[in-house]
């Protein structure tokens, strides 16, 4: 059996992620270059800054790491351009096949098809976004709100789908009233009011989970006052982060358990070993804020959340 760094180099020609090779060149028979090499780029400085080694971004050992950029750069240009042909939900179904074993979707009567909706999500990482919005596929109008980052403006078709959120004060301001015009015209947004990366229930623990969501910011109240019709949906996302990773060799690397966590997402992306989670997502029931209840809101939807946590499933499957 190839070991990871063995798996790491392998050259392009020939390499393969199950059931992708085939789907990636019908889907982008004429693939801009450019934009691949700046996807590959883009991959490699996550890949190096992950592993605390942006001092080597430009010595020999990009070689090693390049292939496996370019892997996950094929998908993701491959991905764009479903979404561009056949819509978001499209789109992050096929991404969430290829990089995890599947996911499985409860609560998902209570949201609405039609109307003003904010979905609030606890943000574990790695499918948890793609996961969500194939599983709010009746929802053609959904908008996702994310952090701004070079991957993300690199997909110029997902890019339209997404409120970017800068790291400045005036540009955060920006997008929360991109988001209350959406809402005002009956649209959907999926948010997670952490604005970071968040324990998975299932690799961390409930208690950890919990603890992440009690300080979720309140900014999604604004929702409330300006659109007072917006219904909002608490929602979960678990068992997206490998356990297995989280014990690599390379972890050593990092010393942080921040660092640490974030290194072993990097390597689940490049090694398609790790990506048989079932994917797991939890709808709780629509919140209205209304007769000026808008401030007991957050208190309610965290209360929610963590009930959705409390009450997941305590075994966690895979695929075969």
């Amino acid at each position: 059996m190839l070991t990871d760094s063995q798996f790491l180099a392998l050259p392009d020609a020939g390499d393969a992620i199950p059931d992708t090779r085939r789907e990636l060149a019908a889907a982008a028979p004429k693939a801009s270059s450019t934009l691949l090499d700046r996807l590959i780029d883009i991959n490699l400085d996550d890949l190096f800054d992950a592993a605390g080694l942006m001092g080597l971004r430009h010595s020999p050992l990009q070689r090693l790491l390049r292939p496996s950029a370019r892997r996950f750069a094929l998908v993701a240009q491959a991905f764009d351009q479903l979404v561009g042909e056949r819509g978001l939900a499209h789109g992050s179904a096929w991404l969430a096949r290829r990089m995890a074993g599947g996911t499985q979707v409860s609560g998902g009567e209570h949201v609405p098809a039609t109307g003003p909706v904010v979905v609030l999500a606890n943000h574990p990482g790695m499918t948890d976004t793609v996961a969500l919005i194939s599983s709010l596929a009746l929802r053609p109008d959904l908008r996702v709100i994310a952090l701004d980052r070079p991957f993300l403006r690199a997909l110029p078709q997902v890019a339209g789908h997404l409120i970017l959120v800068p790291d400045h004060e005036v540009g955060r301001m920006g997008a929360l009233r991109a988001g209350v015009k959406h809402l005002s015209h009956g649209g959907a947004l999926l948010t997670f009011p952490a604005g970071e990366i968040e324990p998975d229930p299932a690799t961390f623990g409930r208690r950890q989970a919990v603890a992440s969501v009690q300080g979720w910011s309140e900014s999604f109240v604004l929702f409330a006052r300006r659109v007072p019709q917006t219904r909002f949906i608490p929602a979960i996302v678990s068992n997206v982060i490998s356990r297995e990773t989280q014990r690599h060799a390379l972890t050593l690397l990092r010393r942080s358990a921040h660092d640490k966590q974030r290194l072993a997402a990097a390597l689940q992306v490049a090694l398609p070993r790790y990506q048989k989670l079932v994917t797991q997502v939890a709808f709780g029931p629509a919140k209205v804020a209304n007769d000026g209840v808008e401030e007991s809101l957050r208190s309610v939807i965290v209360g929610e959340v963590c009930r959705l946590i409390e009450a997941s499933p305590r075994q966690w499957p895979s695929s075969p």
